[in-house]
């Protein structure tokens, strides 16, 4: 019998924008065609929404709109009991996507509860981003829900950035109940190290965009609502750093306060290390359950999905998977990342439905589902295609999936390629040429981000790296980021050979300064020749990173620089799989800036984000066999699936 929603009315419920910034990803994702016909046919059951906005109450007395699937037959619940899937968000449970995927998963027999989280919707409460409530709300849920007269008590949970984030903090207390989770694009293990700062760096752009977009999406008053849509969030950019009370978010105090906390809070204390915004710490009282944990190649979270199953692999005996794909946040169900395409067998088309499936299939009801014999890890590596210009104007990169048992992958080669007086980039450590480089960087004008592991209005996936319209702060003629006098450059002569590069990317820079504190920036770039379909040629972001000169030792305490004294500085961009063809080149661009991705350094040393001036500093990048700066790239045998 084919699934039918036999109950239709539904609360109401204000709509997420159709533009919107990582807060409304998960809302993107789930409005995608969820796969094709086969794969998310309905199952045995009809479905009915047994109960809407069940308002389930936390230790605290809040209480959490909840809505709760339950198969059926003839228009009533089947009188059999059945596990448990659950998703908690932020973004709205009535959501088309997310209502079709609780309606898909019910008619496969499971029990599908769909909640609203703290402060959001039809929940009580004040909503505050990455706060411990999420952690203490999802174990008091469960705990509520074990306890159902209709249900099996084994709960698996579901979901996609913030609805990653809510079953990593359930998982971490480790609740009578949670039987697996499969978290997809989020649940970071350090949010002092990627996803809201970075190393040192405040994540501006995604972060200021979230919340403006957010508070819009959510807003009770028509005023305010009014006043964030007549506002462009970056023109603000300009207004960088904001002050309390002189910008639009302070007219939610919640969404202020947070961005301006996360903006100031840059030592890396006990406020980084609340269960909230961090796993690293809860990885020893985190449940020992089956895990999936997914990222993408062009993903913010992508450090902390592969410290997450690196870090839970080494303690917990339950089965921790890890799958990686070419995808931006969100884009599992798609073969292309910004202006690149890898090709069809890129994209996992149900990923929504039986993709999901088949793993609570087999950890919750113990089928044989092809679960049990997919591979410890996963990763698409990227670019094996011939370079031509598709049917939609992107570069056809192609790829294919790799199947490995160790990360990172078994027989890896850690190869250095030292940074040359003349530009170049060699196994050979510099032994004659220019021993430096010196450059200046104005915080006034810094580098725009082209792409990248970024997310909302920043556009994220793969891009040639060129300024353009649309990539503020760019400006015309939208030259090239390699013609910029900020940006210094090296690169291999074209290669004589295919350089398949899959794993952790390291830069080790040896650097000084005028100013006191300033940033530098690494960029790995995959340079294709000029082409009939690209005539200048295509520069393409594979992965890049920042580092704050002032936490180059430690992140929870800063030390600035003396000015023209030499320090080495780690700078560490997210993993990467690749091979780059014969005759590409491997590129490195170095500078100090990545703007909006990252806020500007003023260059100042003043508390940051709080300063009021900026100065010009001059850098100098040294590549001699004293300083001898150079990337350590992961080269892994030539393997095809």
């Amino acid at each position: 019998m084919g699934c039918r929603v036999l109950t239709s009315v539904r609360v109401p419920c204000r709509h997420v924008p159709s533009v919107q910034v990582a807060a409304a990803f998960l809302a993107a994702l789930l409005s995608r065609p969820l796969a094709p016909a086969a794969a998310q046919a309905p199952g045995p059951y009809e479905v009915v929404r047994f109960q809407e906005n069940l308002m389930i109450p936390a230790r605290d007395g809040v209480r959490l709109a909840t809505d709760i699937y339950r198969p059926a037959r003839n228009g009533r619940p089947v009188d059999e009991k059945f596990p448990i899937l659950l998703h908690r968000t932020p973004y709205n449970k009535l959501g088309d996507g997310l209502v079709r995927q609780a309606n898909f998963f019910a008619s496969h027999g499971y029990v599908v509860v769909v909640q609203d989280t703290r402060g959001n919707y039809g929940s009580e409460g004040v909503f505050s981003k990455y706060y411990d409530y999420d952690a203490y709300d999802g174990h008091d849920v469960i705990q509520y829900l074990v306890k159902l007269p209709y249900v099996e008590p084994r709960i698996g949970m579901w979901g996609t950035s913030y609805g990653g984030h809510t079953q990593a903090d359930a998982a971490k207390t480790n609740p009578r109940g949670l039987a697996t989770i499969v978290v997809n694009q989020g649940g970071m293990s350090n949010a002092w190290d990627h996803s809201v700062r970075f190393d040192g760096t405040f994540e501006v752009g995604r972060q200021l965009t979230w919340a403006w977009q957010q508070l819009r999406a959510d807003a009770k008053d028509p005023v305010v609502e009014k006043l964030l849509e007549m506002e462009n969030v970056t023109d603000w950019y300009d207004a960088l750093p904001l002050r309390k009370g002189l910008n639009p978010l302070s007219v939610a105090p919640n969404f202020e306060d947070y961005v301006l906390e996360m903006a100031t809070h840059a030592d890396y204390d006990q406020h980084w290390k609340a269960i909230g915004q961090n796993w690293v710490e809860y990885y020893a009282q985190t449940a020992d359950i089956p895990m999936m944990h997914i990222g993408g190649w062009y993903d913010i979270y992508l450090r902390g999905t592969v410290d997450n199953f690196l870090g839970l692999s080494k303690l917990k005996k339950s089965p921790i998977r890890m799958l990686i794909g070419p995808w931006t946040h969100g884009g599992n169900d798609e073969s292309h990342a910004g202006d690149v395409e890898f090709g069809p067998e890129a994209a996992i088309t149900d990923f929504g439905t039986g993709f999901h499936l088949r793993w609570f299939d087999h950890f919750l009801k113990g089928k044989t589902s092809g679960v049990e014999s997919e591979p410890r890890i996963r990763v698409f590596v990227m670019g094996t295609g011939d370079g031509h210009k598709d049917s939609n104007g992107r570069l056809f990169h192609g790829g294919y999936w790799r199947d490995e048992t160790e990360w990172p992958i078994s027989g890896t080669k850690l190869v250095n390629y030292y940074f040359q007086g003349d530009g170049g980039l060699r196994p050979e450590a510099p032994r004659s040429g220019p021993e430096s480089t010196l450059f200046t960087f104005d915080p006034r004008h810094p580098v725009p981000t082209i792409g990248g592991g970024v997310s909302g209005r920043l556009k994220d996936g793969a891009f040639d790296q060129r300024e353009r319209e649309g990539f503020p702060p760019s400006k015309p003629p939208y030259l090239p980021l390699k013609a910029r006098p900020d940006v210094v450059v090296f690169q291999t002569g074209p290669l004589q050979e295919d350089v398949q590069v899959v794993g952790p990317i390291v830069v080790k820079l040896y650097a000084s300064s005028t100013a006191v504190d300033t940033d530098f920036t690494a960029k790995l770039v995959d340079v294709y020749a000029p082409s009939a379909d690209f005539p200048t040629g295509f520069d393409m972001n594979l992965t890049d990173a920042i580092i704050r000169a002032r936490y180059r030792n430690r992140p929870d305490r800063a030390e600035l620089m003396e000015p023209g004294k030499v320090y080495e500085f780690t700078i560490k961009p997210f993993p990467t799989g690749n091979v780059f063809r014969k005759g590409h080149r491997i590129r490195i661009d170095l500078s100090s800036s990545n703007f909006p991705r990252f806020d500007v350094n003023p260059n100042t040393g003043e508390p940051l984000g709080k300063n009021r001036r900026m100065i010009t500093a001059d850098h100098t990048i040294y590549h001699s066999a004293q300083y001898p700066s150079h990337v350590v790239l992961p080269i892994v045998p030539t393997k095809r699936r």
